[in-house]
């Protein structure tokens, strides 16, 4: 335990939900891109000289430490049982997770520079540390309350009675509330975050920082025409393809892509839809979606031109990006949207839909394209324009990577988070300026 050196500068990260681990199983409950992000900004803030513990929930047969390499670690403190508990109800066993959390930093006789949070939960968990040990407290939401709500009201008017006992809107917003106004700090991911935490959550605009997320530029990079054909083969890609990837969720929008797809392969007979989707092990709720998924795609007529390939392996995702023509992100609504920048930064021309943050950071026709995939025809004749127009290809693929690099590396995240805390001019790196109107041709 003591190999972390008390000499070196140490911070703590605090996720409690999911399963967080050096090597997370992607795709499970609660378990996808905010992982990765805690995961990745650990590793850069120990690349800049900080021990990093990384706190969450121990339950299942998980070990209480997980070594992630010499200056990271996952500490996993118990509460509320053995078994998992999904993040909309965790909040409830936060005080037995916060005792057990003070007690464990007490034995072990450590100081921390800041507490970094990551969603409500944990922002709940943080400012109670935070408190008791006298130390700032910077939030990072990752998705809102309020716009999630405002999300599912809009597009599924007939569930709206259910929404309460799935999602504990009620109970989550107030608790966001409390940690906003409490924390020292909260970090934006997107421009929209900005915007509805000055507006609809009512903080002052010097409590509210944006910081993107980010990506890891040592995978995630173009390759040349042969080594991409390559990879191809050995996916067994055919035909003019576009990829969709993640986990299988209803807000996703797999089923508005299909349907978009159907609109570009009526003019285009040789492009195909590969759906990577969800997690090794399937609960219920996603093995209904993906049935349903299925079932739309037979009905529609296009089975012979759309493959389920289920769960990607971690090593082979920077492959699978570039082995596909096009890739999309047709949800419904989506805080950022890391699968598209790291889409981008391997090189292939991407898509967006415009009911999340990522859109706004680009330059259309430059970067990327967007449209609505709730609009079948305008998502599939968007999808048609890169594929229809080799110069529009080559300037998405290029223009796409430049500004991946540019604007969403994990270091410059890092860097960023740290001049936040200790005051420097640096610290207001990234702000609306850097992000492009859609209409700006500007980097």
């Amino acid at each position: 335990m003591q190999s972390h050196l008390q000499g070196t500068p140490r911070i703590a990260l605090v996720s409690t939900h999911g399963y967080v681990a050096a090597h997370p199983p992607l795709g499970a409950a609660d378990t996808g891109g905010q992982v990765v992000y805690v995961l990745e900004l650990a590793k850069k803030l120990a690349q800049l000289g900080h021990k990093v513990d990384i706190f969450t929930r121990r339950f299942e047969d998980q070990p209480e430490i997980d070594e992630v390499d010499e200056n990271v670690r996952v500490v996993r403190i118990p509460c509320g049982g053995p078994d998992f508990i999904a993040k909309e109800y965790l909040h409830r066993h936060l005080t037995e997770w916060n005792e057990k959390a003070l007690r464990w930093i007490k034995q072990q006789d450590l100081n921390y520079l800041f507490i970094n949070s990551h969603y409500w939960d944990a922002g709940v968990a943080g400012q109670r540390l935070s408190e008791a040990l006298k130390v700032p407290h910077i939030h990072t939401p990752h998705s809102l309350g309020l716009w999630k709500k405002r999300q599912m009201e809009t597009d599924y008017p007939e569930r709206a009675d259910r929404f309460e006992a799935e999602f504990n809107f009620k109970e989550r917003i107030q608790h966001e509330l409390i940690v906003y106004r409490s924390c020292q700090m909260v970090i934006a991911t997107t421009p929209i975050q900005l915007d509805m935490l000055m507006e609809d959550y009512n903080l002052p605009r010097n409590r509210v920082h944006m910081i993107p997320p980010g990506y890891d530029d040592n995978r995630f990079f173009p390759v040349s025409e042969s080594s991409r054909q390559m990879v191809r083969q050995r996916f067994g890609f055919e035909g003019r393809t576009v990829l969709a990837l993640g986990r299988l969720a209803t807000n996703k929008g797999y089923d508005l892509l299909i349907d978009g797809f159907q609109v570009l392969s009526e003019r285009m007979p040789d492009a195909r839809l590969r759906l990577a989707l969800g997690g090794e092990n399937m609960d219920e709720q996603e093995q209904t979606i993906l049935a349903q998924l299925k079932r739309q795609v037979q009905d529609l007529g296009i089975s012979d031109k759309v493959e389920f390939s289920g769960f990607i392996a971690d090593e082979d995702l920077p492959d699978m990006y570039r082995a596909a023509d096009l890739f999309v992100l047709s949800s419904r609504y989506e805080p950022f949207g890391m699968t598209a920048i790291e889409a981008m930064a391997s090189g292939t021309p991407t898509i967006v839909t415009v009911h999340g943050g990522l859109f706004r950071a680009i330059s259309y026709g430059r970067h990327a394209l967007f449209a609505d995939p709730f609009d079948k025809y305008d998502l599939g004749i968007t999808m048609m324009k890169p594929l229809k127009h080799p110069r529009l290809y080559g300037r998405l693929s290029r223009m796409g990577a430049h500004k991946a690099r540019s604007l969403f590396t994990w270091t410059g995240i890092a860097q960023q988070l740290v001049a936040l805390v200790e005051g420097r001019p640096g610290a207001q790196a990234l702000e609306e300026s850097d992000w492009a109107e859609p209409w700006n041709d500007g980097d």
